[in-house]
């Protein structure tokens, strides 16, 4: 794959950096040690700091205005803005840190004031989440799991039609590094006729991406198909964490609760839609037979460019794996393709009601699994219900997760002629 020709940095150890070379530039929020929550952009191993950038006065116009957004402890107001000041402060940057930049000199005078050893630093969620929706648009798992509770039925007739979708809880979400402690419930065992309160013993996760909403709809007008992109701020990984036995006790009639509002793992970079756009991708062709989507939701620009080509990837990491210096295990390589309906429609049928979007909402994919074996993002999948056990190099196995496990998720973009560019990691390791 030659990439010859696309722009290096003299920031050296991002040119063919497996997740933030000068082509990525995502923005987060970090504190320093001891110091405030800040925004800035990753690049190599360093956080491009802007707030010294604005000191600096390295911006002006629509890319200052952007920058000003975005160096604070939230995204939110940088989200806002929209597409136009994204790009005019991403462009600025990409001039700033490019090999030949004319400002290098004055640039790396400023030493670690302006680039940051991601070392030194700690990552916090990107925004404030004012509400959080999780979909199922993985249509491979939605019959994986369809047949394991509706085998004669695994996937209801709406599913085609609607991007089915429910409310999660924006006070569980937390960056990635955090804890996740196993909740508690009610399960009912097999042959039981009154549940039992206790901790979660099938606790889950699930593979999935994120997508950030940047400018919002007022209340009571919809976001068309054709602008739903422009309203998308960028993309994240992230772990739906869920009690399966919970869910199987709960989840009829109104779907997921408990065994799923208590912790949903992000990576903290936010990957805009400017980097992902050279992964672009058509939507794949529905099977024979499927309906072609409502006219609100069909758009043909949509479908030969909405969906995205990113490898998404599965690690773990138990405590007896860390003893023996054993690197984590792969259990799943997937991606975004497997994905039913595009971003753009999720968008577009969430504010089809009216409903109000909002600069800083998180939306979830829903587990993104492909059709086969390796390609399963949960192990409710994997182990088809518990049925059967995954083998791990120690000689342990796994059929849910256990005290000590860590999970990774990674994610990856390639093209042949295209800089790849990564997301970082989004791990959490399970608490009791």
């Amino acid at each position: 794959m030659s990439t010859s020709n696309h722009p290096r940095s003299w920031v050296t150890c991002a040119n063919d950096h497996p997740d933030f070379p000068l082509q990525n530039l995502p923005f987060g929020v970090f504190s320093r040690s001891g110091g405030e929550k800040q925004g800035g952009a990753a690049v190599g191993d360093f956080i491009f700091d802007l707030q010294a950038a604005l000191d600096a006065n390295l911006f002006e116009g629509s890319a200052r205005i952007a920058a000003e957004a975005a160096s604070r402890g939230q995204l939110n107001a940088f989200f806002a803005l929209g597409a136009s000041p994204r790009k005019a402060l991403r462009n600025e940057l990409l001039k700033l840190l490019d090999e030949h930049s004319a400002q290098r000199e004055r640039l790396q005078a400023l030493g670690d004031s302006l680039l940051v050893p991601m070392s030194e630093c700690r990552m916090h969620l990107p925004a404030h989440v004012g509400d959080y929706t999780d979909f199922y648009v993985g249509i491979h798992h939605a019959m994986n799991v369809g047949k394991l509770f509706r085998p004669d039925n695994p996937l209801l007739p709406n599913y085609k039609y609607v991007p089915i979708a429910y409310h999660g809880r924006a006070s569980t979400l937390c960056v990635s590094g955090t804890p996740i402690k196993r909740p508690n419930g009610q399960t009912l065992a097999p042959g039981a006729e009154v549940p039992a309160f206790g901790p979660s013993k099938r606790l889950d996760y699930e593979l999935e991406v994120g997508v950030w909403m940047g400018q919002g709809n007022e209340a009571g007008e919809p976001i068309g198909i054709t602008e739903a992109g422009e309203h998308i701020a960028g993309f994240c990984l992230l772990n739906d964490w869920s009690a399966r036995d919970l869910q199987a006790w709960e989840y009829q009639p109104l779907g997921p609760f408990l065994s799923k509002s208590f912790a949903t793992s992000i990576s903290p970079w936010v990957v805009t839609a400017e980097a992902l756009a050279p992964f672009c991708s058509a939507q794949p062709e529905r099977p024979a037979g499927d309906p072609k989507p409502l006219d609100y939701l069909f758009d043909e620009q949509d479908q030969r460019h909405g969906a995205l080509d990113i490898e998404l990837e599965v690690l773990l990491l138990t405590a007896q794996m860390k003893e023996q210096g054993i690197a984590p295990q792969r259990l799943a390589l997937s991606n975004t393709l497997n994905m039913y309906w595009t971003v753009a429609q999720m968008v577009t049928h969430h504010s089809v009601n009216g409903c109000k979007l909002q600069a800083g909402d998180l939306f979830g994919t829903g587990t993104l699994s492909g059709p086969r074996a390796g390609q399963l993002g949960s192990l409710l999948e994997m182990t088809e219900g518990g049925k059967h056990a995954v083998q791990l190099p120690t000689g342990e196995t796994r059929k849910f997760l256990e005290a000590g496990d860590e999970v990774i998720l990674k994610a990856r973009c390639r093209k042949d002629g295209e800089v790849s560019i990564g997301f970082g990691e989004c791990r959490a390791v399970i608490v009791g």
